[in-house]
């Protein structure tokens, strides 16, 4: 395929390098003539590990080269990727680089004659490429979106030091689409590559981004805020503690506990990646609690320590204002509560989220009606001595209830399929507190809600 990427610096040549030494024909646009020179030279404006040498097969075996004629090459592509920059400037994202470009390509677009998919590959705030790209292309170009040009988002995970291996060798392609035939165009540049590729809306794939990003800066700030609390504790050194806690097999799996799923090594690390009504149980509620009081006495602030805890304590919350948001009025209404344990496989009702929640609701006036596999009336009386009634199945907890919460993934609760739901309820609204349910639950009829989605 013929591509176009806007920019010369970091992500815009490692990407366009890797794109040519598989099968595209490829061209970096720049400003500085300089940096073009260099480029044709098979010499890389700036230091990243075998780049230069795959620059030079790329540029010999002409699949690559430098340009600063960015309107003529847009208008012969069949792809335009924007690389540019997206700095912070008082604290906010600077997209100006990107409204250029953007004018820039509309002109481009104007003059083409064919379907041209272009993908925005820089780092912005969701919401930038369908509110500010897009209406600059449609302006400049006089073409609209679908029949003339396409439009997608494809983030970049390249580590600096290791963005050659990372763009060669990716452990996943994430595309952001318009609509699906802009995502299956932008594929068909990634067709010798061998890994995931994922389909999304294009304001998942802006926040996947952000989101990986941040994930590694929190462990980083957070083995440092343990850091602090070594320090200013006699004879703790932190290398120590960190060497006792990277030997847990979630972190770093022995080979009898490693888990495969699709030719890929899922650590247990990742089981706690996924977004719910909080966490609980006997150990991490009382153990930040106790971190958090033990670094304040030692005349710290433990910011992070302490934001994790009241992020959980308000997160049982957010489930109740997504059954409030659903139903005209809560007083007086069935709900039933699916789960109680704070996870499956155990019968642990410490700290359990369902248990502010049910407190909460009934607080509302709502009729409570609970279910658990483990939790038999003999261990209920956390739940009914808040006002709970509790049942023997999922089925008579579900009979003409108004709502369904579900708070622990039980496998059993995992099979439970929408026409069930239908079958038991009034009208069936559904608030995934697990997520274990997918989205298409909306095309059933039901009304689906869930932690962490907003199907506005």
């Amino acid at each position: 395929m013929k591509i176009t990427i806007i920019g010369t610096g970091y992500v815009g040549l490692v990407t366009g390098v890797s794109l040519a030494l598989n099968n595209n024909k490829v061209v970096c646009i720049g400003r500085q003539t300089k940096k073009i020179d260099e480029i044709n030279e098979g010499r890389s404006p700036f230091f990243e590990p075998g780049l230069d040498e795959l620059l030079t097969k790329a540029v010999n075996n002409k699949s690559l080269c430098g340009s600063d004629q960015l309107i003529e090459n847009v208008k012969n592509s069949d792809i335009v990727l924007i690389a540019v920059g997206t700095p912070t400037v008082n604290n906010k994202i600077d997209l100006s680089q990107i409204e250029e470009v953007a004018k820039e390509i509309g002109k481009g677009i104007k003059l083409a004659r064919k379907y041209i998919v272009i993908a925005v590959k820089s780092t912005v705030i969701p919401g930038t490429t369908e509110k500010i790209v897009l209406p600059l292309l449609e302006k400049y170009s006089g073409k609209k979106l679908g029949k003339d040009f396409g439009l997608s988002m494809n983030p970049e995970f390249l580590r600096e030091g290791n963005a050659v291996e990372d763009s060669m060798d990716p452990d996943r392609i994430v595309i952001g689409q318009a609509d699906k035939k802009s995502g299956a165009h932008l594929a068909k540049m990634y067709e010798s590559f061998t890994c995931p590729l994922l389909f999304v809306p294009i304001k998942t794939a802006e926040m996947t981004k952000y989101a990986s990003n941040a994930l590694f800066a929190t462990l980083i700030s957070y083995s440092n805020e343990i850091a602090r609390i070594c320090e200013t504790t006699k004879d703790v050194d932190v290398v120590d503690v960190w060497r006792g806690v990277h030997l847990d097999h979630r972190l770093t799996p022995s080979q009898s506990k490693i888990v495969i799923k699709n030719n890929r090594v899922f650590p247990g690390f990742v089981s706690y990646l996924f977004s719910g009504c909080g966490y609980g149980g006997s150990c991490f509620p009382k153990d930040t609690k106790a971190l958090d009081a033990y670094a304040l006495e030692l005349g710290l602030e433990p910011g992070i320590i302490s934001r994790v805890i009241s992020i959980n304590r308000t997160q049982p919350l957010r489930v109740v204002a997504l059954v409030t948001s659903g139903l005209k009025k809560v007083k007086g209404s069935r709900i039933a509560i699916l789960g109680l344990t704070f996870k499956e496989n155990t019968d642990d009702m410490r700290e359990a989220p369902s248990l502010p929640i049910i407190n909460e609701l009934i607080k509302q006036g709502a009729n409570v009606v609970c279910h658990d596999p483990v939790i038999s009336v003999r261990k209920s009386s956390a739940v009914t001595d808040l006002g709970a009634i509790l049942v023997d199945s999922a089925q008579e907890a579900l009979k003409g209830s108004d709502a369904v919460i579900v708070l622990t993934g039980w496998a059993e609760y995992k099979k439970l399929t929408p026409s069930f739901f239908k079958k038991h309820m009034k009208n069936p609204l559904l608030i995934d507190g697990r997520r274990i349910y997918g989205k298409d639950m909306l095309e059933s009829g039901i009304d689906y809600r869930g932690i962490g989605y907003n199907k506005k």
